[in-house]
């Protein structure tokens, strides 16, 4: 089974940029779907962007044109550039893992596709 463990996180002002980071261990990362999601205080959580193992991504429309998810398999590797960010991108950021299947209709459910979870890692944006 793998694991991941997300870092980048941090605070930023409006406009600012951050990338995070995923470190997936313990098995071959190219096996799985892999994600990111985020929760803000209050809110459900939400799928932010997916990539398939062929480097196919999606992006929820809210970010969409200022993040981008990328991939470094051989480093078993996944990231999330955030550029443009505004107050409301403050959330914790989790990187996930599902079996293939969970790329379709990704965003449904919260997430509950995705059977391996970070420990999330805390995004700030201030105005």
């Amino acid at each position: 089974q793998v694991h991941v463990a997300e870092s980048g996180g941090g605070s930023v002002q409006a406009g600012g940029s951050l990338r995070l980071s995923c470190a997936a261990s313990g098995a071959s990362y190219y096996r799985y779907c892999m994600a990111w999601f985020r929760q803000a205080p209050g809110k459900e959580r939400e799928g932010v962007a997916r990539i398939t193992r062929d480097g196919d991504d999606d992006y929820a429309a809210s970010v969409k044109g200022r993040f981008t998810i990328s991939q470094d398999v051989a480093m078993n590797t996944l990231y999330l550039q955030m550029n443009s960010l505004n107050p409301e991108d403050t959330a914790m950021y989790y990187c996930v893992a599902g079996d293939p299947p969970a790329c379709y209709d990704w965003a449904s459910r919260e997430g509950s596709k995705f059977h391996v979870w970070g420990q999330g890692t805390q995004v700030t944006v201030s105005s």
